[in-house]
């Protein structure tokens, strides 16, 4: 694979990062196999992992660590996250709330469960720490400040964020700068071809500061894998359980999804590329994307995956790709967007009396 540099890091990544988010009890339960699609993907060039504490409750971080144990770990950029609440069962429904001071992105949980990850991940050092969202009751200089301590420590060698709005990426850079702080030096936002919204204004923030960018859900949840077209019976899958806003098809929203779905299959079908391997290569073909990340569950995902990263969109398909979902725009934002801003919260837009 021809890498790339991660940011202004130095550190060179594959076009493809592995999302270890479906390997353990959201998805693939069974260990070997999971270690088995994870060597797939290093046997076939991706040296760049992501996974993050939360995924099923730290399970996901466990399989990574035994898949590079036996000498695999010099040769992976291992990325992890911390933010979401830990301590509540695998199966919980999203939002499921515990223990209240583990979770966020204030320094006494940070420094607490850099540890667990570390020792989960079965590793002296993690390549890059992300949080893995904002926090609104968090000042960033104290979560920033965090993470410049323990890279100093040598516990991780860089430091990134993840699905936050475009000025709270400014503002984070400006106390960086301000306070004398490390500084986040990549961006990890939802990306697709119906999840367009960040070309407005993420992607080139990010280009501004130099930031790797690694988008995740390149494939829109499943959307674009092909099973969603106006002549198929809609796919079950376990995300439409957990996160039911995103498949609601009484949603005015999800039917334009579906109708932009539709018209993506038929593009791909004239190309002559599976649909899967078109999403990916936009994403992975816009100037200011570092590596999107692929989260397949077993090995057949990561096989039709995979050959995405040699393929080159021309200016005609892109054209055609814009008519259908125009640039900057998400069909569906509050699905889609990852991230519900307070800024938009009913108590944050009343006007005064």
């Amino acid at each position: 694979m021809e890498y790339r540099s991660l940011g202004r890091t130095g550190i060179q990544v594959s076009p493809l990062c592995l999302g270890a988010m479906m390997f353990g009890g959201w998805g693939e339960p069974d260990h070997d196999t999971s270690i088995t699609t994870i060597h797939a993907a290093l046997d076939a060039g991706i040296n760049f992992i992501d996974t993050a504490d939360v995924y099923s409750q730290g399970e996901s971080e466990v399989i990574v660590g035994k898949a590079l144990a036996g000498g695999r770990r010099d040769d992976v950029v291992l990325a992890t996250k911390v933010h979401g609440q830990m301590g509540v069962p695998v199966d919980a429904p999203a939002g499921t709330e515990g223990e209240p001071n583990k979770r966020g992105n204030s320094r006494r949980w940070i420094v607490t469960e850099v540890e667990n990850s570390l020792r989960r991940l079965n590793t002296d050092w993690i390549d890059l720490y992300q949080i893995h969202r904002p926090d609104p009751h968090t000042d960033i200089e104290e979560t920033l400040g965090a993470l410049t301590d323990l890279q100093r420590q040598g516990k991780i060698r860089a430091f990134g964020s993840s699905t936050f709005p475009a000025h709270q990426m400014v503002q984070a850079q400006w106390v960086s700068e301000r306070r004398g702080l490390g500084r986040f030096v990549t961006e990890q936002p939802p990306y697709s071809l119906l999840v367009r919204g960040i070309e407005a204004d993420v992607l080139p923030v990010a280009q501004e500061y130099g930031m790797g960018v690694l988008p995740w859900s390149p494939l829109a949840g499943g959307w674009l894998t092909g099973g969603y077209r106006k002549d198929k019976e809609l796919p079950e899958s376990r995300r439409r359980t957990r996160l039911p806003a995103r498949y609601d098809m009484s949603s005015p929203e999800n039917q334009r999804k579906l109708d932009a779905a539709d018209a993506l299959g038929r593009l791909a079908d004239e190309a002559g590329l599976p649909l899967i391997q078109l999403a990916i290569a936009f994403v992975l073909n816009h100037p200011a994307v570092t590596a999107p990340i692929i989260g397949p569950r077993a090995m057949e995902h990561l096989e039709s995956q995979l050959p995405a990263a040699d393929v080159v969109l021309d200016e005609a398909i892109l054209d055609r790709i814009d008519e259908i979902v125009p640039p900057g725009v998400t069909i569906n934002p509050a699905a889609d967007s990852g991230l519900a801003d307070p800024a938009l919260a009913a108590d944050a837009r009343r006007r005064r009396p």
